[in-house]
């Protein structure tokens, strides 16, 4: 009677959030129909975005997400992976490790207008002197700045998982390794790194759906600006960002049916990424890291 219970309860359960993301999914796609019927799939291609001419393109935001999520993933991946291999090799079971832990969790639950405001009082006096230096406009926010940002927010989840798989790795791979005459380091390098690819994978993609979604420090830094970006330094916007910045002040049912086909596109892009991360890691939770 009890596991029948539990099994009933489980099951209103995962149907009560299949429900949810159905009905999520069905109002952003029917909000989206009437700019998919005038615009087809230009809507995807198009680089104007004019709400007085009625031109809605979402290339520059696509763009300005994929470039700062991927240049933010870029200076992440390094600094995350040492984190991680720390924790999970040199220090893995200990205090430290314990303590380290606990601060990534911490830099996971700080709100994103708080790294909006420390972005800009910290990250973007930086950039201008940056672009002062490379002879470009020093606005200081732009691209480059939320990326940074963007990176720090994103740290947790890959050096986290990073760690946790980095643990996985068989003691008696390490030992025939040792055992053969390699450091500790190499060992690392050429054993352990390679045993855990997949979960490495993994760690990429959560944080790269972190990044795709993020929306409130982004539109702090990114600069708002309706273009394609020619460069790290360049104003720009995400999808995000322009959703959150513009969706209130739509100007008539064309222009606010065009920010559901944005919110629409950003969920199946999240969605994705986060499925095809989700799927990695229950391969490496069933031993296959």
């Amino acid at each position: 009677m009890n596991d029948k219970r539990y099994f009933r309860i489980i099951s209103g359960a995962a149907m009560a959030l299949l429900l949810a993301f159905a009905a999520v999914l069905l109002t952003l796609a029917v909000d989206s129909v009437p700019t998919l019927q005038v615009l087809g799939l230009g809507f995807l291609t198009g680089k104007q975005w004019n709400p007085v001419t009625k031109q809605y393109g979402a290339l520059p935001f696509l763009s300005g997400t994929l470039l700062t999520s991927f240049v933010a993933l870029l200076v992440s991946l390094p600094l995350s992976l040492s984190v991680g291999i720390v924790m999970g090799e040199y220090l893995r079971n200990s205090f430290l490790s314990k303590a380290m832990s606990i601060f990534i969790n911490l830099l996971a639950s700080i709100p994103s207008v708080v790294y909006g405001l420390w972005g800009m009082t910290t990250i973007v006096p930086l950039v201008q002197k940056l672009e002062g230096a490379a002879g470009v406009a020093p606005y200081g926010v732009g691209i480059l700045s939320a990326s940074l940002v963007l990176a720090v927010m994103i740290l947790p989840y890959m050096a986290s998982l990073t760690a946790e798989v980095m643990q996985r790795v068989p003691n008696s791979m390490r030992e025939a390794a040792l055992a053969l005459g390699t450091t500790r380091q190499e060992m690392i390098l050429g054993v352990s790194i390679p045993y855990i690819r997949s979960g490495i994978a993994a760690g990429i993609l959560l944080a790269l759906g972190r990044a795709l979604g993020e929306t409130m420090a982004v539109t702090m830094l990114i600069g708002n600006a309706t273009r394609m970006p020619n460069s790290v330094f360049a104003l720009g916007n995400t999808l995000a960002s322009v959703i959150a910045s513009q969706f209130n002040e739509a100007e008539s049912d064309l222009h606010r049916s065009a920010m559901m086909a944005l919110a629409l596109v950003l969920f199946i892009l999240s969605f994705l990424t986060n499925l095809l991360g989700r799927r990695i890691i229950g391969k490496t939770e069933n031993g296959n890291v």
